[in-house]
């Protein structure tokens, strides 16, 4: 069953992981927390960004949702799935002969993924990076946090 996601906030959060991976190879967000609106990631980083580079960030995750691209998701047998997505994080309780959800946001994003999503990066909304803080003393070492929110577009 899937969690009672935001469908928006968490179709931008896929965008904003695959954006951080395409600037700063960092990987996905370690944790996320998605409410109506508004949502957090957390990323194992060394550092804050800079100004330039939280502009960046926020433009190039508009950029992307601007495309109107579809979101779309299919099961597939666990060697499949391996195949596009890394399956680390699924959960103990997910057997080898289950089948996995992969979620696409076009051409951009391929993950494993349990959440509502909208139909389509163009019924997001216009995505704004709050705030970016480093957290040197998190339990699970360097943390960069992003917060954003989403607006209609005008």
């Amino acid at each position: 069953m899937a969690k009672a996601y935001d469908p928006a906030v968490h179709t931008a959060e896929h965008v904003l992981n695959r954006t951080m991976i395409r600037l700063f190879d960092c990987g996905r967000c370690y944790t996320s927390h998605i409410n109506p609106g508004k949502g957090r990631c957390d990323f194992h980083f060394p550092r804050d960004l800079t100004g330039p580079e939280a502009d960046a960030v926020e433009a190039a995750v508009n950029g992307i949702l601007a495309r109107d691209l579809p979101v779309a998701e299919r099961e597939l047998p666990r060697r499949e799935a391996e195949k596009l997505a890394d399956l680390s994080k699924l959960p103990a309780s997910v057997g080898p002969d289950d089948p996995i959800r992969i979620v696409t946001v076009g051409d951009y994003d391929v993950c494993a993924c349990i959440g509502a999503h909208a139909a389509s990066t163009g019924e997001v909304g216009a995505f704004h990076l709050v705030t970016h803080d480093f957290l040197p003393d998190a339990a699970k070492g360097p943390t960069l946090r992003l917060r954003f929110r989403l607006e209609p577009r005008p």
